[in-house]
């Protein structure tokens, strides 16, 4: 359910660009506002061509901002489900973990300071290690949607699978 939810918001991002220029993209400023507002604002003493370059400006920039929009929000929803999929990015998710470090243990949680949460899914080990708040590096794998977590100073990498 997690994974159609976030499909669908990275659709929408996609497409909000080509919405909100055809829902707004075509109207006059003069069709958006009453004539009360549009008298107020004093638009009524520009001259056609003046009335053209304005409404003109206005939806450049309104497809503009709508562009900006869509991308913060295609990177915030990839940002938030980065580990739930893998989003085509090489880079790894880098944070410290809080807590005791107590080694490697097949279904043992870590969690980062980030708030994401981790489960290991293989049987890594790496024994007779404590070390408290470490600095962690979660890598996606070349193929596929694996994980592996590794903690600073040691070379073994768990795989692990987001669960938060």
């Amino acid at each position: 359910m997690r994974r159609l939810s976030v499909l669908l918001a990275l659709l929408l991002c996609a497409a909000l660009p080509a919405f909100a220029q055809q829902a707004t993209g075509q109207q006059a400023i003069e069709k958006q506002m009453t004539p009360e507002q549009f008298k107020a604002a004093g638009l009524e003493k520009l001259s056609p061509e003046e009335l053209a370059n304005l409404n003109a400006w206005l939806n450049r920039t309104l497809d503009t901002e709508t562009t900006k929009a869509a991308v913060q929000a295609e990177k915030k929803v990839k940002d938030e489900n980065r580990g739930f999929f893998n989003f085509g990015s090489s880079e790894p998710i880098v944070s410290k973990m809080t807590g005791e470090f107590r080694g490697y243990a097949q279904g043992r949680q870590y969690t980062l300071e980030n708030g994401q949460v981790w489960r290991q899914t293989d049987s890594a080990t790496l024994a007779s290690v404590r070390v408290n708040n470490p600095d962690v590096k979660i890598t996606p794998s070349v193929i596929g949607n694996a994980w592996y977590l590794q903690i600073q100073g040691y070379n073994t990498r768990a795989k692990v699978e987001r669960l938060k």
